[in-house]
């Protein structure tokens, strides 16, 4: 490709890009093949692809996990063995959070963005508790299609699909066919990119300072709330006398 052809590439990077990005699709990004991969972009081999989104999970701040339904309600056995190897790649990463999509539906008044994400505003979720890099897992393609756009028209968040259909144009990372083989090659990518000498942002001095300080504030928190809860006062609070008539 000639030089002036790249710098016309369209990049899928992370944003905020602005209200309304363009659909990485229209914008020229195809979908890998089965044994590729996609990376900001650009096809490349899916062990490379494999090892960008093991990079970005162990380098950027506060990654998370946000298993679908497809892996978090165990529909048959597939989907539990999935979500087997899902706890794996989560177990590699230091400091992990694992915030799932349970439902597609709208949450109304307001969700509680430390407990799910909603592919409807999925951009709250990230700012709250300020992630930099997700994988989405089991979530179905047409709430991921739109979530992933949400994501990347409003955040910095580093995005990867790990996608059992064809894989989706508009994460930074992703792979097609993500079945239980394939998933446990991203463990496998976890584990050599940190015997290859790469520091986890969680075990980094800014990444332990700010994982204690969110520690301390759910402790206030959860001591606030029991300090605040009324005392239960009630004729029956002594129990019931069976014998009484």
């Amino acid at each position: 490709m000639s030089s002036a052809t790249s710098q016309l590439r369209y990049q899928v990077l992370p944003g905020p890009e602005g209200l309304l990005p363009p659909s990485a699709s229209a914008m020229g990004v195809v979908l890998p093949q089965d044994g590729e991969g996609l990376v900001e972009g650009v096809l490349t081999a899916e062990d490379l692809a494999l090892k960008a989104a093991a990079r970005a999970m162990l380098t950027r701040r506060n990654p998370t996990l946000f298993p679908g339904p497809l892996v978090v309600w165990g529909w048959n056995k597939h989907t539990q063995e999935k979500a087997s190897v899902v706890l794996e790649i989560a177990a590699e990463i230091p400091g992990v959070k694992i915030i799932p999509m349970p439902d597609y539906r709208p949450i109304y008044p307001k969700i509680d963005p430390e407990a799910v994400i909603n592919p409807c505003h999925p951009n709250l979720t990230i700012w709250h508790n300020k992630i930099e890099a997700c994988i989405f897992v089991g979530v179905h393609c047409h709430f991921a299609n739109v979530t992933l756009k949400m994501v990347r028209a409003g955040t910095n968040c580093y995005t990867i699909a790990l996608c059992a259909e064809a894989g989706h144009e508009d994460a930074m990372v992703s792979l097609p066919k993500c079945g239980t083989e394939k998933l446990q090659k991203m463990v496998k990518a976890l584990r050599q990119v940190k015997k290859e000498g790469i520091t986890p942002w969680a075990l980094t001095p800014n990444g332990k300072r700010e994982l204690e300080a969110e520690r301390d504030q759910r402790r206030k928190q959860r001591e606030a709330i029991a300090s605040a809860a009324p005392d239960f006062a009630h004729e029956l609070v002594a129990g019931l006398d069976e014998n009484e008539e």
